[in-house]
């Protein structure tokens, strides 16, 4: 066993399956003490189950350490008492890694307002409820020590979030927020010694599977291990258990893919290209050639827009 992540106390949202499955897994090789959290709710977010049970006895039978949770990340009290049970069994937290989720797509206008909020409750409440109560525990001890703690925030994006999915508009907003949200917990949090950080997976899970034309998954821990699947869900978790060690102390406020054997490092919005109008204020009934000219630069191109 590794010792990368050893004496460190982890909790992995979402972890009774698929991608956070394959986190808890690795972060348990690796050394970590796990709190694996999972409601065992279908992928539409409906039922209970004790999906995590059976991944603790899968690390504890490898000789690693972990305890099961069944909280519903989208309810605070629960939330916080996740975070609390860390530190109630363990005497500390030093890895917040968050996964939990939940897909229900439908094109927007066939879309209801109860699939678009119970997809962010999942994704966006439940990933700042965690990061909330982690934060507050983390600060407090900052305070009482010599201002540093060791945290490592692992947030949780998709392809979606970034570029945008037909069918998900939920989903998308929800991934695209959490990137938004890790982005200001950085800000927040680094002065303090804690990371935040966005990994985007991917593989093929039980939500992936739930598409059309996608077959139905093997669990992380179903395949050979010299077995190389680029449609292993659990291919990201290395970066994930890096990214929670002492190595990583420097990386924070980034967005990284890792799927298949491709790390990506995403660089986010930035000022593709910049025109001015000397400081007037510009008219919207000339900004026709302006725009295509100099801003889309479509006419350049030998392209031109409408109108």
């Amino acid at each position: 066993m590794s010792r990368l992540l050893e004496g460190k106390v982890a909790v992995v949202t979402g972890a009774g399956h698929g991608i956070g499955r394959g986190h808890a897994l690795e972060l348990a090789r690796h050394g970590a003490t796990v709190i694996v959290n999972d409601l065992g709710t279908s992928v539409s977010g409906e039922g209970s189950g004790r999906d995590a049970e059976k991944v603790v006895e899968i690390i504890k039978g490898r000789g690693g350490h972990a305890v099961a949770n069944f909280a519903d990340v989208g309810d605070e009290q629960q939330a916080t008492e996740l975070v609390e049970q860390a530190h109630d069994e363990f005497g500390k937290l030093d890895i917040l890694v968050n996964n939990a989720g939940i897909v229900r797509d439908r094109a927007i206008w066939n879309m209801s307002a109860q699939d678009f909020d119970l997809v962010m409750r999942v994704h966006v409440r439940g990933t700042w409820l965690t990061c909330h109560a982690a934060a507050q525990h983390w600060r407090t001890r900052a305070k009482a020590g010599d201002g540093k703690v060791y945290g490592r925030i692992i947030n949780t994006t998709s392809g979606a979030g970034l570029l945008g999915n037909f069918g998900q508009s939920n989903y998308a907003a929800a991934k695209a927020a959490i990137v938004g949200l890790s982005l200001t917990l950085n800000l927040e949090l680094s002065g303090i010694g804690v990371t935040t950080n966005v990994i985007g997976p991917g593989g093929t899970t039980r939500i992936s599977a739930a598409l059309p034309g996608h077959a139905a998954p093997l669990e992380p821990d179903e395949r050979p291990e010299d077995e190389f699947d680029p449609k292993d869900p659990s291919l990201c978790s290395p970066v994930v258990a890096w990214l929670a060690s002492e190595e990583a102390a420097h990386v924070s406020g980034q967005v990284i893919r890792a799927m298949g054997e491709h790390i990506h490092l995403m660089e986010g919005w930035t000022e593709a290209r910049t025109v001015s109008n000397g400081g007037k204020r510009w008219d919207a009934s000339k900004l026709g050639p302006v725009m295509a000219t100099d801003v889309f630069r479509t006419r350049a191109a030998g392209l031109r827009l409408p109108g």
